[in-house]
C-alpha cells in the first residue's frame, strides 16, 4: 500500500489524495511510511559521506570517516522523523482556525505524503555532486509544496480557498522549522558534534 499511494502522488496526486483521504489509514502505517521512507537519506547519506565523497569544487572529493557518517545519519533520520511530527502537530494546530477538525493521524497523513518527495530525493546523496544535489533538492521542495497545496482541501475537508491559504499557513511554519532544525545543527556542531573528515 505505502508503494501504490507514493506511485499515486507522483502520477495522477489529487485523485490520490482523494484515495487516501477516503482510506484513512491507522496511526501506525502513517509512521510505518515515515520510518521506512526516512531511510532512504540516511542510508544514502551515510554510504556517499564515508565510502564516495562529496565533490564541491575542483578539488578532491570530501569524506567523513566511517563513525562519523553514521552518527550524521543517524541524527539525520532522528530529524527528519521529528520534522515531519512537528509539521503534522502544526498542520493539527492550525486546523481550527480553517474551520477544519483533524484528527492527529490525518494531519500526520498530510504531513507525511507531503513530505515523501524531500526524503526520497535523498537517493541522488548516491551521486555526491553539489550542484547536482541542490538542483534535485529544489525539485523535490517545489513537489512537495504541491502536494501540499494540492492535498490540504482534500485531506482537511475544505474549500479551496481557505485550503491556500491554510497550505501557505503551514509552508510558513515548515520554513521556520527547517530554518531552526539548521540552527540546531549548528550549534551542534560548535559544541564538538561536527564531522571528522578522512584525512
Amino acid at each position: 500500500m505505502i508503494l501504490n499511494h507514493i506511485w499515486g502522488l507522483y502520477a495522477h496526486p489529487r485523485e490520490e489524495w482523494q484515495t487516501i483521504e477516503k482510506r484513512h489509514e491507522s496511526l501506525m502505517y502513517s509512521l510505518v511510511h515515515i520510518l521506512t521512507i526516512a531511510l532512504i537519506p540516511s542510508i544514502c547519506g551515510y554510504y556517499a559521506a564515508a565510502h564516495i565523497g562529496w565533490s564541491i569544487g575542483a578539488g578532491d572529493p570530501i569524506r567523513l570517516t566511517e563513525q562519523s557518517a553514521m552518527f550524521m545519519s543517524v541524527g539525520m533520520y532522528g530529524a527528519m522523523i521529528c520534522g515531519v511530527f512537528a509539521l503534522a502537530y502544526l498542520i493539527h494546530w492550525m486546523a481550527k482556525t480553517f474551520d477544519s477538525s483533524p484528527n492527529f493521524t490525518q494531519s500526520l497523513e498530510l504531513a507525511a505524503y507531503t513530505s515523501t518527495p524531500l526524503l526520497m530525493v535523498g537517493i541522488t546523496a548516491l551521486f555526491p555532486v553539489l550542484w547536482f544535489v541542490v538542483c534535485a533538492g529544489l525539485a523535490a521542495i517545489a513537489y512537495s509544496v504541491y502536494l501540499l497545496y494540492s492535498g490540504v482541501p482534500i485531506m482537511m475537508n475544505i474549500p479551496e480557498e481557505k485550503g491556500f491559504i491554510y497550505s501557505s499557513s503551514v509552508v510558513t511554519c515548515g520554513l521556520v522549522l527547517l530554518v531552526s532544525i539548521m540552527a540546531a545543527t549548528a550549534i551542534l556542531w560548535s559544541m564538538g558534534f561536527g564531522p571528522e573528515y578522512v584525512a
